[in-house]
């Protein structure tokens, strides 16, 4: 083997292992998310801290919810099982378009937690949608 190839290896696992983590990360914070919004009442949840829910409608909360864990699974399955493998990206770019979204009201909400955690996923999301796109 070259040692140039032997490089490119290296760097391949280092990089898929990053993204693999990444990938975990968003899946288990869009999991959580996702279910707390399907199954709590609004109250609940901005006692949670999930405070961006605030005056919108029940539907659109368990909306936004059941779209979270079907994310979760998107950001995992299909690049696990090779079945598809492009709607991993196209979820990681949406969890950045949810995070793009959320974290103006976090900050009009002077919450700098919750917008330092918008910020942290998006940048993971993109991370993902980048890192699996090149992939393909």
């Amino acid at each position: 083997m070259f040692p140039r190839q032997g490089n490119f290896v290296l760097k391949y696992i280092y990089m898929n292992t990053i993204l693999w983590i990444a990938q975990a990360v968003l899946a288990i914070a869009f999991l959580y998310s996702g279910f707390c919004k399907s199954v709590y009442s609004q109250q609940k949840l901005i006692a949670k801290g999930q405070t961006g829910v605030a005056g919108y409608a029940p539907a659109t909360i368990h909306f936004i919810g059941i779209a979270e864990m079907l994310g979760a699974i998107g950001i995992i399955l299909p690049w696990l099982t090779g079945i598809w493998p492009v709607l991993t990206p196209i979820a990681a770019i949406c969890f950045a378009i949810i995070m793009l979204l959320a974290a103006p009201i976090h900050y009009r909400l002077k919450e700098p937690r919750n917008v330092a955690t918008n910020i942290t996923l998006l940048v993971l999301a993109l991370l993902v949608a980048w890192g699996r796109w090149r992939y393909l």
